[in-house]
């Protein structure tokens, strides 16, 4: 399987490199097609806009050789390539950041640090009014005869709409289960949405179900006005904004907001309206892990999991929790996978694995005293 992903990525390589030379003659305005991008969908039989994606990433790769390199021996999808080079353009150092987290990290992972590289080095206030200008809501009948629909805007739009979805679909689905109904999560979100736009009705104002919008922010950016290299400023699971849409969020006082500072990784301070220390605890985690803590899982983080068992710590520990992917977190409780002695985004290893937290220096480790509450 792995050969033929590395036949499958240098092929596709080698067919954007040509597509990109043809772009470059008139072959394509003699063949009657509209633009390169129209030539190459037509023979590819790919979408036009999937194609002018491959013709902009084949473009990029000629001044970016190192991961022009990878791409050629197959190391790299063009999906990986683009989130490569479209940060380099703007950041030329983040390439090798960005290939050597390629070889590891899935590509939602690689595609969220890529964008974390251009909004540093994009003037925050223009990326943001760029993607303003851009939003658009799109729909279509796919190849099932199923409707489709897609939106695109700035993060802090989008995770406002979704909190306040998110609230409306989780009274859906808690009434779905009074009536013993069983259907996936996007099933009540799409429920949701189609309720609320046929209906006109308003979502409840800062997600009265305890759903909220979380800001990642430095604690120097927020006095700057603007993050500087190594900083972050972003609503957690979208992506970066500029410090400006966060001093607007702070503002409202809504509920549904819940504000991370920081300084470097490290969390010095939760805001969180009305809620106990638990619930800044779970906000805090949120922040280090948007997504699950495996290493190469890109899906969100649905369950906090204690480290070491409560019974035996009986606390509640923030630096002892890790969150997890539903999948995951079933492994880990009923399989005995566990992650590897560490912090951050590490391996997910089964229970024979030497490197297993409950294998490393077997038989050399005590009791350890309860810690204290943090």
């Amino acid at each position: 399987m792995e050969r033929a992903a590395r036949m499958e990525h240098i092929c596709a390589t080698i067919k954007a490199l040509a597509a990109a030379r043809v772009a470059e003659t008139e072959l394509w305005r003699n063949a009657g097609d509209k633009s390169p991008a129209h030539m190459l969908a037509k023979r590819t039989g790919k979408p036009v806009s999937q194609a002018q994606q491959q013709l902009d990433n084949a473009k990029r790769l000629r001044s970016h050789p190192k991961t022009d390199a990878a791409a050629r021996k197959g190391k790299l999808s063009p999906e990986q390539q683009a989130a490569i080079t479209d940060a380099a353009e703007l950041d030329p150092a983040a390439e090798d950041d960005l290939l050597d987290m390629a070889n590891d990290a899935s590509l939602q992972e690689l595609r969220d640090e890529s964008a974390r590289r251009k909004a540093a080095a994009e003037d925050p206030t223009e990326r943001h009014q760029r993607m303003h200008d851009e939003r658009n809501v799109r729909s279509w009948t796919g190849p099932d005869g199923a409707w489709n629909l897609s939106a695109k805007g700035t993060p802090d739009a989008g995770a406002k709409f979704m909190t306040r979805l998110q609230a409306e679909a989780d009274a859906i689905f808690k009434q779905a289960r009074v009536e013993g109904r069983r259907e996936p999560t996007e099933a009540y979100l799409f429920d949701a949405l189609i309720g609320l736009g046929a209906e006109g009705e308003t979502m409840p104002k800062g997600g009265s179900r305890g759903t909220k919008v979380l800001v990642r922010v430095d604690l120097e950016a927020l006095f700057r006005g603007r993050p500087t290299e190594g900083e972050v400023c972003e609503i957690a699971g979208y992506g970066p904004v500029p410090v400006s849409v966060v001093e607007e969020l702070l503002a409202q006082g809504d509920t549904f907001l819940a504000a991370i500072v920081t300084k470097g990784q490290a969390v010095v301070g939760v805001a969180h309206l009305g809620r106990s220390h638990t619930a800044a605890q779970r906000t805090a985690l949120r922040w280090l892990y948007p997504i699950c803590a495996v290493a190469g899982c890109s899906a969100l983080a649905r369950e906090i999991d204690h480290r070491h068992d409560w019974v035996k710590t009986l606390t509640t520990r923030f630096e002892d929790s890790d969150p997890y992917c539903k999948h995951h977190h079933n492994l880990k409780t009923y399989e005995g996978w566990g992650l590897v002695e560490g912090s951050g985004k590490r391996a997910f290893v089964p229970p024979d694995d030497p490197h297993h937290p409950n294998n490393v220096n077997r038989g050399e480790r005590k009791e350890r005293p309860p810690p204290n509450v943090a």
